[in-house]
């Protein structure tokens, strides 16, 4: 289990963050707001649910990830199939030579650094919520004993939004463990183009380490410690309470589309989410700009939709326009 260094200054904080992000583009291309988002959660160490068609370096950009951090990686491939044992391990049975029997557990994939996720909704529901005690508490509990898991860990899941067939949604008590949702869109014709040169050569590009465990760790202790002014603090919470439809303060539009509202993990991720992503930017102040960019990624995947919103076509990320358009700082 790694542990975390002393301390960092903010300038290696920034300079550990800029090779990290220049070690990943040199494999990934473009993608450059989701892959400062993914970094944002690694460094405050939560987790992250990719959601995009098949085929835009999703499975790619975790991989690469792992190779510019010296963090041990680890994959799941969910499918119908795959049972909670798969993933947190199980206790087997094992003989020695004298003729002893004994019980030994045998961790499962989940005990890694880095989790990838892939394309977790094709899991059956019992089978998701396995992670759940991992990634809320970083442990997981097998036979009425508990293991804790490796630090830093993070979970990054991957899910294809247009595909329903053979997949199981995730429930929300689930969905609500992610600190960011992001949306991986198609790159563009320039973006594309090079995506063609870097993949059909005789040797494809490889990130190099830049950074480590305790590195990490260090970097959100860090971004952890930065002030946030009281009133700015207020606005994330009059922007969470916006999301519910029976608050006072809930727009027209959340009134009459939602049907619940983001958990109070919404406000945190905004927060934390800013403190980073300020420190990335050379600041030392959370701003109320800071905690509307953040809404999206934060809110998106903890707003439910009611019926009326869904056959309207409505998205969450046009509830919360609504809601950052409405609610003054």
């Amino acid at each position: 289990m790694t542990t975390p260094q002393p301390a960092i200054t903010v300038e290696a904080f920034r300079e550990t963050a800029a090779r990290i992000e220049a070690e990943v583009s040199k494999v990934i291309v473009g993608q450059k707001s989701v892959l400062r988002h993914v970094l944002i959660g690694l460094i405050a160490g939560g987790h992250v649910l990719l959601e995009g068609v098949p085929g835009l370096g999703k499975t790619m950009l975790v991989r690469t990830l792992a190779d510019a951090l010296t963090l041990h990686f680890s994959r799941i491939q969910f499918t119908p199939d795959l049972m909670p044992a798969d993933i947190v391990g199980t206790d087997i049975l094992e003989e020695d030579d004298q003729g002893n029997r004994s019980f030994r557990f045998q961790p499962g994939p989940v005990f890694a650094n880095l989790v990838l996720a892939d394309e977790i909704n094709r899991a059956t529901p019992k089978t998701q919520s396995a992670l759940l005690e991992a990634m809320q508490e970083r442990r997981v509990t097998v036979s009425k004993t508990t293991y804790p898991l490796p630090a830093p860990f993070f979970v990054l899941a991957t899910q294809n939004p247009i595909e329903m067939e053979g997949t199981y949604p995730l429930p929300e008590a689930q969905l609500d463990r992610f600190m960011f949702k992001l949306n991986v869109g198609f790159p563009a014709a320039d973006e594309l183009s090079e995506i063609l040169n870097r993949t059909t050569r005789q040797f494809e590009p490889q990130a190099d380490p830049a950074a480590d465990g305790p590195t990490i760790l260090a970097m959100g202790e860090l971004a952890r410690g930065i002030p946030i002014a009281s009133h700015v603090n207020d606005y994330a919470v009059r922007l969470l309470l916006a999301t519910h439809p029976e608050n006072e303060l809930a727009p027209a539009a959340v009134k009459r589309f939602v049907r619940y509202g983001a958990s109070p993990r919404g406000a945190q991720a905004m927060i934390l989410g800013a403190k980073i992503s300020v420190l990335l930017g050379g600041r030392y102040n959370v701003s109320f700009e800071d905690l509307q960019a953040m809404a999206f990624p934060a809110l998106r995947h903890r707003i439910i939709l009611n019926f009326e919103g869904e056959a309207e076509g409505i998205t969450t990320d046009d509830v919360i326009g609504e809601i950052v358009k409405r609610i003054s700082p």
